[in-house]
């Protein structure tokens, strides 16, 4: 099993989850959270002045798979989640070791 976590545009999550659930994949984490990349943030212009804004608003998706599904995943999340501009994101493969389930407490593969 793998955890397959994206750090995406908070625009495009309707597009990547309506695009996850099109190829049956429902289960899913959805957080909110805050980061940069390469550009270093932002600068706005407010009220006549500059502003830099070096954390910008994400949406993190973290879902489960087995080994096999991982590629078809990351291609689903990306081209639904890709705008072309910096900033789009990253997905992050992370090996899982053991899935226990709190109801019943069986070990979930």
């Amino acid at each position: 099993m793998m955890k397959v976590e994206a750090i995406i545009r908070p625009e495009r999550l309707d597009q990547v989850k309506n695009a996850l659930e099109e190829k049956g994949f429902v289960g899913m984490t959805v957080g909110e959270v805050t980061g940069r990349g390469k550009q270093k943030g932002i600068k706005l212009q407010f009220r006549g002045r500059t502003m830099d804004v070096d954390l910008l608003p994400k949406i993190r998706i973290e879902l489960i798979v087995s080994d096999e599904e991982v590629d078809t995943l990351i291609e689903i999340i990306s081209t639904a989640a890709r705008t072309g501009k910096p900033g789009d994101g990253r997905i992050f493969v992370i090996p899982v070791a053991r899935s226990v389930r709190v109801r019943t407490g069986e070990e979930v593969t």
